[in-house]
């Protein structure tokens, strides 16, 4: 592989390149793509393996089962638990807004990508090692502060590695791309999650077998990071915003939204169906308070989350590159209506397994066409700001949902928290529907 310094079309890149002189867009539009077709494997393997591995040990954290079960055990409140998952919310809320404004106007977003992502993983192993160093109260609280942290840096991360693949990677190849990683890192990730539910939290392995499962995730997810820093030749693109001040880019974000009409509805539709959250730390506590919940349990509805992540990411990315991602996130919406629906009415073991399974089947399919879908709206210029509103828009609603969840189903139970998330996701759908246009058929 050639060093991209010694390359004629990253040279031609450059500001100081003959296609920046003679300011013909066309030569510098055709050099970008010329060298993003030249650097595809390396960029889709290096994309790969990151997200694989990745997508393996943050599922462990963020799974609707271990952390949940977690909070409660060590305080014992169901409204502790929603303030755990509410908590690492509010850290995702300003920091994406921050990190488009601060990303925009950079050629190369790789240097910052793997700052933010070595902090979130840190962020993991503080959770870690505060399950074997603390206890009580100190614990507890060590914890909600390291969920907050991760929230941070996570939300940050989104921006930078969605705008990463985004100049890496042509929308003809993303969906593919996240089902292969996607699945293949939710196969690891469901053996995982039900081997620690069973041979690691069961017998409490080191001590604290959270803990230990939490170490896991944060050697598998640094891996993962590793290998994409040796991995990838980033692009300079053809065009870049000039620098502005934060306050003027804020100002700015009305009329980025008021821009595409189509756009506007899909962050109506992202933020009622992050709303919609606000039953997802419940749905383990639910099965436990109907049955037996031990940890060889908790591995078995774990691994049927995952699972399903796996079997159903191939689907949803080949479906998604063919027939756009509009389809993708309104059959996800149906999906977790369902699963939902069918929590509620059903008690029976293997009826809630398969309420898992088609719970991580829906929300793999959301995650996926929510974080593809706003690639292909409006300017690429304008990218790392939309990329920006929409995980800040996501992050005001999820911040609210658990932490009211929670006190919800303290005062007045499971299924009124279940109905209210059945009414936003009914919104959702109701608003993708009639509002939103599939913005790949309209580029076409």
């Amino acid at each position: 592989m050639t060093n991209e310094t010694d390359d004629p079309v990253a040279k031609a890149l450059e500001p100081e390149g003959p296609a920046a002189v003679s300011g013909d867009m066309a030569v510098r539009e055709a050099a970008f793509q010329t060298f993003i077709w030249d650097n595809l494997r390396r960029n889709y393997i290096g994309n790969f393996v990151h997200g694989m591995l990745g997508m393996t040990g943050f599922r462990l954290i963020n799974a609707p089962t271990f952390m949940p079960a977690y909070l409660h055990l060590i305080s014992g409140s169901n409204t502790i638990v929603g303030l755990g998952l509410a908590l690492q919310q509010v850290g995702s809320i300003i920091s994406p807004l921050v990190a488009g404004a601060k990303m925009e106007h950079r050629l190369k977003i790789m240097p910052a990508a793997i700052v933010l992502g070595s902090l979130g993983r840190l962020a993991i192993l503080g959770m870690a090692l505060s399950g074997w160093f603390l206890k009580d109260q100190a614990l507890v609280v060590t914890l909600l502060m390291f969920l907050f942290l991760f929230g941070v840096f996570m939300g940050a991360q989104r921006v930078a590695f969605t705008l990463l693949m985004s100049k890496v990677i042509p929308v003809s190849l993303r969906g593919r791309l996240q089902a292969w990683r996607n699945a293949i890192g939710g196969l690891i990730a469901a053996v995982l999650a039900y081997v620690s539910g069973k041979y690691l939290i069961e017998a409490n392995v080191l001590g604290n077998g959270y803990s230990t499962t939490f170490i896991l995730a944060f050697f598998l997810t640094s891996a993962g990071l590793w290998f994409l820093q040796h991995q990838i030749r980033e692009p300079v693109p053809p065009t870049i915003r000039e620098p502005a001040r934060m306050r003027d880019r804020m100002r700015d974000i009305p009329g980025l939204i008021a821009a595409d009409p189509a756009y506007r509805w899909f962050l109506v539709v992202q933020m009622l169906a992050t709303s919609a959250r606000i039953a997802t730390p419940f749905y383990i506590l639910h099965v436990g308070a109907t049955m037996h919940l031990d940890g060889a349990t908790l591995g078995l509805l774990s691994l049927a989350f995952l699972g399903a992540d796996t079997v159903s990411n191939i689907a949803w990315g080949y479906l998604g590159d063919r027939s756009g991602f509009r389809i993708v996130l309104l059959l996800a919406i149906i999906g977790w209506i369902a699963a939902t629906v069918l929590l509620m009415t059903q008690g029976a073991p293997m009826a809630i397994f398969f309420a898992f399974f088609i719970l991580g089947a829906a929300q793999a399919g959301y995650g996926m066409a929510s974080q593809t879908m706003i690639l292909e709206f409006g300017d690429r210029d304008d990218l790392p700001m939309r990329i920006g509103i929409s995980a800040t828009a996501e992050g005001v609603t999820a911040t609210l949902g658990p932490l009211i969840g929670g006190t919800v189903a303290d005062l007045l139970g499971y299924n009124v928290v279940f109905g209210a998330s059945l009414g936003l996701l009914a919104a959702a759908l109701l608003t993708l529907v009639v509002a939103v246009r599939d913005p790949r058929r309209k580029r076409a």
